[in-house]
């Protein structure tokens, strides 16, 4: 009975993998190079701060997906792992994974706190809010991440097992590992951006409310007040999506919940599902803008249609024209 709910649940769990992970993984990049082209289209994007942050996030986004993401579909949907295949990628996988989650977390508490500080009362806080400060800042934490997550490259290897001869690819230091479950994985990656984006929403949110009663030019006001919607309903969404994986985590983590084969398995199930529940995080916010921003669908069709659809029509009516006979 036990060896038949084992199978049951590994085989939901690659069909999971197969289906729901291509399906996120074609969904986020293609949302993430939607996002990218519509911030990077519009002189009101490229001249906020908020936004440069949300396009820094799109683009580690997409690095997530294809390392992290992609990999995992190919190792556990189709039964190609390219981590055992080269020593490389074994440790560049996880590497550039973490950076990328890292920053993207790192991303949107900053754009959380930016719109805080746009949306402030004082003057002297809103100065903070320009280009100059998030781009120093994000190369800072970008280097930060990039020096912090150098053990990867150094402790993850290829392992052989005594017992049935095949290559692994795991972490050697046990010193390491316990850093990375309770350090960087559910501390750093999970409960600090959550309790940061949690506090500087409720103050963003408090702070729109006032916008309508303060003398600011109506231009920027809808600025802000479309891109802290945004932002805020993007950390609920997170909120939803990062807390029960880091529940599964913590039990996964725990040698007495996982001695008996059966819970162990159903501990890992649910694991693998609230992981890709982290996956969908990652991949959707493009959608999530798309749907609570009617300002964001305006822009997204003007930057489609106005300006890259425009651009494309020349070119055509230049093939398509006869040239005349001399």
């Amino acid at each position: 009975m036990s060896s038949s709910i084992i199978s049951l649940l590994a085989l939901a769990g690659k069909q999971i993998t197969i289906y729901l992970g291509t399906f996120t993984l074609v969904a986020g990049v293609i949302g993430g190079l939607l996002n990218i082209i519509v911030f990077l289209s519009l002189k009101t994007f490229r001249e906020s701060s908020s936004a440069f942050y949300l396009t820094i996030m799109s683009i580690v986004n997409i690095g997530q997906l294809l390392t992290g993401l992609l990999s995992r579909i190919m190792s556990s949907g189709f039964g190609s792992d390219w981590t055992l295949a080269s020593l490389f990628y074994c440790k560049f996988r996880l590497y550039c994974f973490n950076i990328c989650a890292s920053t993207s977390m790192t991303c949107i508490c900053l754009a959380i706190i930016d719109q805080y500080l746009a949306t402030s009362s004082r003057a002297q806080w809103r100065q903070w809010c320009n280009m100059k400060v998030a781009r120093r800042l994000v190369l800072l934490f970008v280097l930060i991440w990039i020096i912090h997550n150098i053990p990867y490259l150094v402790y993850y290897d290829h392992v052989i097992s005594i017992t049935t001869g095949q290559v692994t690819c795991i972490n050697t230091n046990n010193i390491f590992l316990q850093y990375t479950i309770y350090g960087t994985t559910l501390i750093i990656g999970k409960l600090l951006p959550i309790s940061i984006t949690f506090v500087f929403g409720l103050l963003a949110y408090h702070n729109v409310q006032q916008l309508s009663y303060r003398t600011a030019p109506l231009v920027r006001r809808e600025l802000d007040k479309q891109l802290t919607v945004m932002i805020l309903v993007l950390i609920v969404f997170a909120f939803f999506t990062n807390i029960p994986n880091t529940i599964a985590y913590i039990l996964l983590a725990m040698p007495g919940l996982t001695q008996d084969p059966v819970v162990s398995a159903q501990i890992q199930f649910a694991n693998l599902v609230t992981t890709y529940l982290v996956y969908i995080y990652f991949a959707s916010p493009f959608y999530i803008y798309v749907c609570v921003s009617n300002r964001f669908r305006r822009q997204l069709i003007y930057v489609s249609f106005e300006i890259y659809l425009n651009l494309w029509q020349p070119r055509r009516m230049a093939i398509n024209q006869v040239m005349p006979e001399t």
